[in-house]
């Protein structure tokens, strides 16, 4: 190989070199860093999500009733799900503090998806769904809470004494809550608002309703309204009527 011919594989060799070396620093610069594992008191948003040191934390592979969530308990009443698994949520954490999450993936809204744990080791999700609080979603799991899962509906314990509706499913049903604002009444409609002022705004339980034409009112006029009548016999809070 001639003296030319040597410095000109040497120089194309140091372009390449220099080239990977471009790319490699492209990929550190855009890939996000993985973040260290947190540890501090939670402050508990609901049921699968908390917060430590200003960051918000979802509990990895499982599912908690939405806060605004209902359930049915073992007489069909209706029981504040999403507010009872978020204060068991609460109980369990406060027993052995401070909790400490290691960081699993960003989820699509960028919050940080970690496995977290107790101060004493104990797995938050894990006892979530033992103790029917919470759900295993097998989407995000691949069923590795199943038989926990299972535990907790053969003891009918937490959201397994009653009825429910997967947390999933109650945010599709509900994406759309805010559209009967949207929609135009008809005219008797208008009248009874224009006489009572009724709203579908805010949805509302039997125990919030003062009159039977309140109740009728709802159940006629809202989305939600058909939960006011259980027996499906057209009579919306029957202890009203």
């Amino acid at each position: 190989m001639t003296v030319g011919a040597a410095a000109a594989l040497a120089a194309l060799t140091a372009m390449k070199h220099a080239d990977s070396l471009d790319e490699f620093s492209l990929q550190s610069l855009t890939r996000p860093k993985q973040p260290e594992p947190i540890t501090g008191v939670a402050s508990v948003i609901d049921g699968d999500t908390i917060e430590v040191h200003g960051q918000r934390i979802r509990f990895n592979g499982i599912d908690a009733p939405e806060s605004k969530q209902y359930c049915d308990d073992a007489k069909g009443f209706e029981y504040p799900c999403g507010r009872r698994s978020a204060e068991a949520l609460d109980g369990f954490l406060a027993a052995s503090r401070p909790v400490q999450c290691t960081f699993v993936e960003w989820d699509r809204y960028h919050r940080f998806v970690g496995d977290c744990r107790r101060a004493d080791g104990a797995s938050v999700a894990a006892w979530m769904v033992e103790h029917g609080q919470a759900l295993d979603w097998p989407r995000y799991s691949h069923g590795a809470h199943a038989p926990l899962q299972a535990k907790a509906e053969a003891a009918k314990v937490g959201l397994w004494v009653g009825n429910f509706e997967p947390p999933w499913d109650w945010r599709a049903s509900h994406a759309d809550d805010d559209a009967p604002k949207g929609k135009p009444l008809g005219i008797v409609s208008r009248k009874l608002v224009a006489q009572s002022g009724y709203s579908c705004e805010s949805r509302r339980y039997c125990s919030q309703i003062s009159s039977c034409d309140e109740a009728q009112w709802y159940l006629h006029n809202c989305s939600w309204g058909r939960k006011l009548d259980r027996d499906g016999d057209g009579v919306a809070c029957e202890t009203l009527c």
